[in-house]
């Protein structure tokens, strides 16, 4: 059998517990082993130390670079630039690799054809099994389904080098893996999905989480700006609810400016379509959920929010972002 090419992890973290079970899962994958682990340690502050002796016997080919609180597209950079091997592989630190994680990624690369740029690997979220699932969970249950997420994807590095990387502009985790991806495919490559499975736990969450969530939103506009308005169907993305958001955030706008106009019909079909929208998207959470008092409060509460705070990252990401150019040129 032809030997598979070698490989390097790189883990970019800002110190949550979960790295430890990262590292533990990775370690305990027996087969091809990385050449190298690279934990890019992106906390802003690096007092303690991180949770390396978790790698067992991966310890020695451990090795650590700081970034000191640049985001984890900046993270994911300095990690694969050190990188001397062909494949570079990024995982998030809260997912654990199953035991035949790296037989199986030995499989995915040695098959790869020299026009293949990246290999996603299967995410598999667990729920609970007594219970519906809460929103939170449900969202995080999508990336099981999400196009090149970057929690476990392999690249080749020369692809990586290629493109210059992921977008630093790009601040959360979020949208920089679907930029990369984009850009990668226009250079030439195939992008194509593999045979390992990894496993993404649900975080634990606050019941306003939904809430810095939209954030996200910015992003989107800056994806817009880079992409074109059809790169959610390229990038294989959900189109979200922005639509609906503007038209429930406008009625509510409309609505207010009405009433202080003294023009009590129209303030009153205004408000009343912002009622029917949102009541529309609180059900639509609601419903599939465990509908626990907690949950349906949150829900609510949440719901009437949620629109205005997307108009809102929306709109400060199309202004800031309105002369943005793709990385490495518009071209």
């Amino acid at each position: 059998m032809t030997p598979a090419p070698a490989y390097t992890v790189v883990v970019p973290t800002i110190g949550r517990p979960c790295l430890a079970e990262c590292l533990r899962a990775l370690a305990g994958a027996g087969g091809h082993q990385p050449h190298e682990v690279i934990v890019v340690d992106d906390r802003p502050d690096t007092e303690g130390d991180l949770p390396l002796e978790a790698a067992g016997p991966l310890l020695d080919r451990v090795r650590t670079l700081r970034t000191g609180g640049k985001g984890p597209a900046a993270a994911r950079n300095a990690g694969w630039r050190t990188v001397r091997t062909p494949w570079t592989v990024f995982l998030d630190d809260d997912v654990q690799v199953l035991p035949d994680w790296s037989r199986k990624l030995a499989d995915d690369l040695r098959g790869a054809g020299e026009e293949v740029g990246g290999i996603q690997g299967r995410l598999s979220v667990p729920l609970p099994p007594d219970r519906r699932p809460t929103d939170w969970e449900r969202n995080t249950k999508g990336l099981e389904n999400a196009a090149w997420a970057t929690a476990d994807m392999a690249y080749r590095t020369a692809a990586l080098t290629l493109v210059d990387g992921f977008d630093e502009r790009f601040p959360r985790a979020f949208r920089e893996d679907a930029d990369l991806a984009l850009r990668i495919e226009r250079a030439g490559w195939v992008l194509c999905r593999g045979t390992r499975v990894t496993r993404h736990p649900v975080r634990a969450a606050h019941w306003w989480a939904s809430l810095p969530a939209q954030r996200g939103n910015a992003d989107d506009a800056l994806m817009s700006r880079l992409h074109g308005r059809d790169w959610w169907r390229r990038a294989q993305a959900p189109r979200g609810r922005l639509p609906r958001h503007l038209v429930v955030t406008g009625a509510a706008l409309a609505a207010a400016g009405c009433a202080l106009a003294g023009r009590r019909r129209a303030a009153t079909v205004c408000a009343a379509l912002w009622t029917l929208g949102t009541a529309e998207f609180a059900l639509a959470r609601i419903l599939p959920g465990p509908r626990t008092a907690r949950e349906v409060a949150g829900m609510l509460g949440t719901s009437v929010l949620i629109p205005p705070f997307t108009v809102r990252h929306w709109a400060r990401g199309v202004l800031r972002h309105r002369n943005a150019e793709r990385l490495g040129g518009a071209g």
